[in-house]
């Protein structure tokens, strides 16, 4: 057995913009784990909003070295690390392997049925009305876009975007931008402008409001979701809840997650960090019947994994074997 950790930049087509900052590159961390010949890869987005960063991503994959040398598996790494972007990349660097070894698909392996492409959202970047308008009429054949939002001036941009692109499915995303004194009145403007979905309009951990404010548009969980722990808190403020493999810890807990907000009454969605083929491959198994999906992390940049995922226009296809899985 050998286990190695590798950093990767890879330049953004364009610079990309959240309520949060601006972004250029996509920095990820690759674990890739060795049993002879057989090797399984796993990728990572170390995200500072979480308090990683790519050294402190680093040092907890590197704190179960011995135990993946002695043979850690899937299962009991769910309790050696706590979830998050470590976990993740080792967890799909695990099953990676694991498919390797027996000479199955990972979905074989895992008792699914075999994927199936999913249409995802391809995101336009949060910038001005006039911008954003641009970068919609450029994508107006694309069925379902995602805009960045962040408060004053929102109602302007998803205006602009639904002139360039009348035929296109809105989803939003505020990013923990808005106050609670938007959400009616924009939920309400947004359901005339024929918006499918609102993504974390407050602040996780200060969203208790949205239980008594009026929504004709769902609203998502986001950052205010990470694992099974805490779903409960979410019934009654949101009626979907974003899956994302470095919020969960890895695709293990994903395909747990998404079983349990479907108990909980709730839809599910599918979404990412900012990552190369790698990091999305795992999530199109996640993907399979939920409610929105929101892949496009390939899209965005300049140049991705060799062979990588199939894109044809906004439909992602599953992965082939010598991508992952």
């Amino acid at each position: 057995m050998d286990f190695t950790i590798h950093h990767t930049t890879w330049p953004l087509a364009k610079p990309f913009s959240i309520s949060r900052g601006t972004r250029t590159v996509a920095e990820v961390l690759v674990a890739e784990i060795r049993d002879g010949d057989v090797v399984g890869h796993g990728e990572c987005v170390p995200y500072a909003r979480y308090g990683e960063s790519l050294d402190s991503v680093t040092a907890q994959m590197e704190s179960v070295r011995p135990a993946i040398l002695a043979g850690l598996d899937t299962d009991g790494l769910q309790s050696a690390l706590p979830a998050g972007a470590a976990r993740n990349a080792l967890d799909c660097a695990l099953w990676d392997l694991a498919a390797k070894r027996a000479g199955k698909r990972i979905w074989e392996l895992m008792g699914l049925d075999a994927p199936q492409p999913v249409t995802t959202a391809y995101t336009i970047s949060l910038d001005t009305p006039d911008a954003m308008q641009a970068n919609a009429a450029s994508n107006r054949d694309r069925p379902l876009m995602k805009l960045k939002l962040t408060g004053e001036g929102d109602l302007d941009r998803v205006a602009a975007v639904r002139e360039a692109a009348p035929e296109s499915d809105l989803i939003v995303d505020a990013n923990e931008g808005w106050t609670p004194e938007m959400v009616e009145p924009f939920s309400q403007k947004l359901a005339e402008l024929g918006v499918k979905m609102i993504e974390q309009p407050l602040p996780a951990g200060n969203d208790s409001a949205l239980a008594d404010l009026a929504h004709p548009v769902p609203i998502c969980a986001d950052e205010a979701a990470h694992t099974r722990d805490g779903l409960s808190d979410l019934v009654g403020r949101y009626d979907i809840v974003n899956i994302k493999l470095d919020k969960t810890g890895g695709v293990t807990e994903a395909l747990a997650l998404r079983a349990a907000i479907k108990d909980a009454g709730l839809d599910a969605m599918v979404g990412c960090m900012i990552g190369s083929s790698l990091s999305m491959a795992p999530a199109t198994l996640v993907a399979q019947g939920c409610r929105f999906v929101d892949l496009d992390g390939p899209l965005l940049l300049k140049q991705d994994h060799q062979p990588g995922l199939n894109y044809q226009g906004s439909i992602v296809h599953p992965p082939e074997r010598a991508l992952w899985g």
